[in-house]
């Protein structure tokens, strides 16, 4: 660090010298002024810290070699693979946060589905993916246990009921009072055996790494809205899902069984987009609505405008007579 400090001091000078030579000559001072703002940037960059060994996505690196992606071996194979529109297994067997062995197909038929993988022990990710849905059904005008249900998978085979049930404890403790009841029926906590876990995983396209020298797993982070008939029909990124995206989402997966008629319109101007797991705006479906909401505009017009000639001829006729 002394040596840092000493060759810092030393280019300073330099700097400072060179200003003071070209001092009778303004516009030369820009010069040395941009390779000073130049070299503090650089130094400031090559401060930076990287990952630590002890991040559970990277974990210890050696100090030579680099992969031929750029990406941590913990990396490489994680990932989410969109399957839109494809079946679920819906014969998979699992536990529930009770203990008893249930169908995935038992959460399916009448209502659609948002699913969610994790697992109750992550220190990280997980839970702020959970977080993530706990907030977005607070505000969301849906309850789950009512409109939809959701379904929630650990991914580790070694996690228990008895964790299921203590993390399923903790997440409707969040929700408002009035939505509290009805999740308790309609917001399901599962584990299972690496079988099982391993075709859903597959089927959903998440892919996932164990990186045993920090004991944890390496993961993407999303949730997944499937139809009644167990298809897959939304993928949502992130640790964050707007209500509106999930709302919009929940009533398209149910074949708008569920909604109003103000979710149709917004369905009619805003599409679901892949590529970025969010609704966005139609501007052609937005304009087309304008143009349709300023004809009505104006026939209403037309229409107020007459009657109101109408009433003015009557009463000037009235005043003559």
């Amino acid at each position: 660090m002394r040596r840092k400090g000493d060759v810092l001091r030393s280019r300073l000078s330099q700097l400072l010298s060179l200003c003071l030579r070209v001092s009778a000559s303004p516009r030369l001072l820009i010069l040395p002024l941009l390779l000073f703002t130049a070299h503090c940037k650089l130094l400031t960059v090559a401060g930076q810290p990287g990952p630590g060994p002890s991040s559970p996505l990277y974990g210890a690196r050696p100090s030579s070699g680099t992969s031929a992606n750029g990406l941590p071996n913990a990396l490489k194979q994680v990932g989410i693979d969109q399957k839109l529109n494809e079946q679920l297994p819906l014969d998979l067997v699992f536990r529930s946060e009770e203990g008893e062995q249930v169908r995935l197909g038992d959460y399916f038929g009448k209502k659609p589905v948002v699913l969610a993988l994790v697992y109750y022990q992550c220190p990280m990710l997980c839970n702020q993916v959970l977080n993530g849905m706990v907030t977005s059904f607070k505000v969301l005008n849906f309850k789950a246990g009512e409109e939809f249900e959701v379904v929630t998978v650990s991914f580790d085979p070694l996690e228990t009921a008895e964790m299921a049930r203590a993390k399923k404890q903790t997440y409707i403790n969040y929700l408002p009072a009035a939505k509290r009841e009805p999740a308790r029926r309609g917001w399901h906590f599962l584990t299972g055996d690496q079988e099982n876990i391993r075709r859903l995983t597959d089927a959903i396209g998440f892919r996932y790494y164990f990186d045993a020298a920090t004991d944890q797993f390496a993961h993407g982070s999303a949730i997944y809205v499937a139809t009644p008939q167990g298809k897959l029909a939304r993928y949502f990124y992130g640790i964050e899902y707007s209500p509106k995206d999930l709302r919009l989402g929940l009533v398209e997966a149910s074949e708008n069984k569920i909604g109003s008629p103000v979710d149709q319109l917004l369905l009619y101007c805003y599409h679901y987009d892949p590529a970025t797991g969010k609704y966005g705006a139609v501007i052609m479906n937005m304009v087309r609505l304008g143009g349709i909401a300023t004809l009505i505009a104006m026939v209403a017009l037309f229409f107020v405008m007459r009657r109101r000639t109408a009433a003015q001829v009557r009463l000037r006729a009235g005043g003559t007579a």
